[in-house]
């Protein structure tokens, strides 16, 4: 039976009081940390969807993937109680870089902040952790180093560890902005963000999505619409988002590895125990399949499924009706 209470999303903070280690051994004063509840335990407090975000989303599910929550989705706040917070250094309410004497941060060290507020939540029985892209990272060292019970878990389109391919984009995203100079500064680097932003893009979708729909219809010399729709894509981000996180947070995706200090890769994938599905996007050219197979195969109980898209790595985002189908039928028969 569920605690009666309106189902909304909320939007809370919490303190990390004192100092926050990291991994390279610089602290965080005070982390504050934002997160967004939708529903409420029920009264074997076993029903939480523990969620995390992708690279530039936020705490707030609603806002990036509908499809998958909401009345009568796959995840209704009227049966569990969803909760996503939001990283360590993202724009969107957790503790981020003004400048760039912030110090540098992990995949891990997000996850031990995010550890420490299941603890304070008292949440020690998980039914369901998951994320696409960055959030399957986190999922995956939140799982490993989780104390209490994760009855299953949904892995979309990530990776046990960062692949080089992953780190050569993100290093050409870095230069970029690096080369605008007012980056550096809080408010400054948007034609450097821009770039990066645009560089990504090339990796989320397809060449052949963008022959198909950015194909220009006439016989233009200016003004293709594959190069307006880059600049479109660019200003939306830097319209919602600052190049400070930006550059923070991929260096934080270089540094996924969940083998690190624990024996290697199969040896840590093999210490998660959780009923496990992992889906792959046969399009991905981010993320590509081969390392979705590998963390199914290296898992005791990993069940691999690939789905078809015509986005991409952005499939993640966009196949919520193929995601949705897969996960409830992983949950109702395994």
């Amino acid at each position: 039976m569920v605690i009666q209470q309106e189902i909304i999303s909320k939007k809370q903070n919490w303190k990390v009081e004192g100092d926050f280690h990291l991994e390279s051994g610089e602290s965080i004063r005070d982390l504050e940390l934002t997160y967004h509840s939708i529903g409420a335990l029920n009264d074997a407090r076993d029903n939480v969807i523990w969620v995390f975000h992708a690279l530039t989303a936020n705490s707030n599910v609603y806002d990036w993937w509908t499809g998958l929550f909401g009345e009568n989705n796959v995840f209704d706040p009227e049966k569990h109680f969803i909760i996503c917070v939001n990283t360590i250094g993202s724009p969107y309410g957790s503790t981020a870089p003004q400048d760039l004497h912030f110090p540098s941060f992990t995949v891990r060290d997000v996850v031990n902040a995010q550890l420490l507020l299941a603890e304070h939540l008292k949440i020690d029985d998980i039914f369901l952790l998951m994320g696409g892209s960055f959030g399957g990272s986190q999922a995956l060292e939140f799982a490993h180093a989780f104390k209490g019970h994760i009855e299953q878990m949904a892995l979309i389109a990530c990776a046990a560890r960062e692949s080089a391919w992953g780190i050569a984009i993100h290093q050409a995203q870095r230069l970029a902005l690096e080369a605008d100079p007012t980056f550096g500064v809080e408010g400054g680097g948007e034609k450097g963000l821009g770039a990066a932003r645009a560089i990504g893009l090339l990796s989320y979708r397809t060449g052949d999505a963008f022959v198909t729909n950015q194909t220009d219809t006439d016989d233009r010399l200016t003004d293709h619409r594959a190069a307006s729709y880059i600049d479109y894509q660019a200003e939306k981000l830097v319209n919602r988002f600052n190049a400070l996180s930006y550059y923070y947070l991929v260096n934080c995706l270089d540094t996924h590895n969940l083998g690190r200090d624990r024996g290697g890769v199969a040896k840590a994938l093999s210490e998660i125990n959780i009923r496990s599905l992992i889906l792959g996007i046969d399009t991905d050219q981010l993320l590509q399949t081969y390392l979705q197979k590998e963390i199914a195969d290296g898992l005791p109980d990993g069940k691999y499924v690939e789905i078809q898209s015509d986005y991409g790595h952005d499939g993640f985002l966009i196949e919520t009706n193929q995601i949705a189908t897969n996960i409830l039928d992983f949950i109702q028969n395994g």
